[in-house]
């Protein structure tokens, strides 16, 4: 049986507990108000204030019966205060806050924190409980601003790389799809987008091939020096990138690959084998070794279990991988600058051309589809994951 106690309501807890959290809460939004207007202080103070003497009318003057009215009263509030200070922008930013600061009074001031957690857990538990939430939370945000931000700047109507009044004002003169047309007309975009393809796939293929066979492999108890082995295969995952595309443009150079197709696509196959045997060793861990021994005893061979029996088990693991390095050889730039030649001019290399000698709107467009591709693929990848966790009985159906 679950430890968990839902509660449906409780009393309103002590102003002592609940308008000083509401109060930090207000003053954390206050301070990036207040630093975008100059005054950091002082946005902290008012942020502080009026959250906690909006925490206090809402529980003392309108109670949980006119719950709903103060929550619309509490956005409509911040709409206006929003537009006042940071015009359409601040409308939207202020909106979310007065949802949000009219659901979070009430979720603290009537203890529905406590609802979906064990009854015995003490003050600190609770507060960690929540922190730990808030630090993730905080740590995607920041991982994910970055993006958040590139995207928008692709369709920016000027060659701009920064938000222009008509973006912020949201007037739809200010929003555009030239940069994108600009892609998919530009003769060297295009050149380099079929370089990229042209590699990409290729060197998917050699990476599932060999990763594939390298975790089988290695899986087998009787292999000696396994853990060894190992750590070699998966070292272009943990060396350098800068180590790893000196030392192939040096050894290709002695062996007459480097500037051709044929020393791009190893090199990149060289590092999307590390995520080809991570997952598929992964998927190898739940493997029931009987199947094959009794394909076997039914007169199979080896070539004919491994297809029949250990591949469909293991195929979600081995797509997982492919798809991981089909992304480290799409994007990837470090290694191909080295290696490759202006023949092999990918799109991460157009871009970081791009960057460097002409500064144009162009790459947002392309770092967005780039974007959308990845989040695509890692889709696919977590719907794998599932698939085969599933087959192996490790979570329910």
């Amino acid at each position: 049986m679950s430890d968990t106690v839902v509660i449906t309501e409780t009393k309103t807890l002590p102003y002592s507990f609940t308008l000083p959290v509401v109060g930090g809460a207000g003053a954390f939004f206050g301070l990036f108000v207040g630093t975008a207007q100059g005054s950091g202080l002082l946005g902290v103070v008012i942020g502080f204030v009026l959250c906690a003497a909006l925490a206090w009318v809402a529980l003392s003057l309108a109670g949980v019966k006119n719950e709903k009215g103060f929550k619309w009263g509490c956005i409509a509030l911040f709409l206006v205060a929003g537009f006042l200070v940071g015009g359409a922008p601040g409308l939207v930013l202020g909106g979310l806050f007065g949802w949000f600061l009219g659901w979070f009074i009430y979720w603290i001031g009537r203890g529905r924190y406590r609802m979906f957690l064990p009854p015995y857990l003490t003050g600190g538990q609770v507060l960690w409980h929540y922190s730990f939430r808030v630090i993730c939370g905080a740590i995607f945000v920041f991982l994910i601003t970055p993006i958040l931000v590139v995207m928008p700047l692709s369709f920016n109507a000027e060659n701009f790389f920064t938000f222009t009044p008509e973006m912020l004002s949201f007037d739809p003169a200010g929003y555009s799809l030239r940069h994108y047309r600009d892609f998919f007309s530009s003769a060297e975009w295009q050149q380099a987008l079929r370089n990229s393809l042209m590699i990409a796939p290729v060197a998917t293929l050699l990476a599932v091939g060999f990763g594939t066979l390298a975790a089988i492999g290695l899986s087998q108890p009787h292999v000696p020096f396994r853990q060894a082995i190992m750590a070699i295969l998966i070292s272009p995952m943990i060396v350098p990138l800068i180590i790893s595309a000196a030392g192939m443009y040096f050894f290709y150079s002695r062996i007459g690959l480097q500037g051709t197709y044929v020393g791009v696509v190893l090199a990149h196959a060289a590092l999307g084998i590390p995520f080809v045997i991570i997952t598929v060793t992964a998927t190898l861990v739940g493997f029931d070794r009987s199947l094959t021994r009794a394909a076997a005893n039914m007169g199979a061979n080896p070539v004919t279990t491994f297809f029949r029996v250990q591949m469909p088990l293991i195929l979600p693991g081995v797509i997982s991988g492919g798809l991981f390095a089909f992304i480290t050889s799409f994007d990837e730039v470090v290694v191909v600058l080295f290696v490759g030649s202006a023949n092999q001019q990918t799109l991460p290399w157009q871009m970081f051309t791009g960057l460097r000698e002409q500064i144009s709107p162009t790459i947002l467009a392309v770092a967005t589809i780039l974007v959308g591709i990845s989040i695509v693929l890692l889709t696919t990848v977590e719907l794998l994951r599932r698939r085969s966790e599933r087959l192996r009985g490790l979570s329910p159906g």
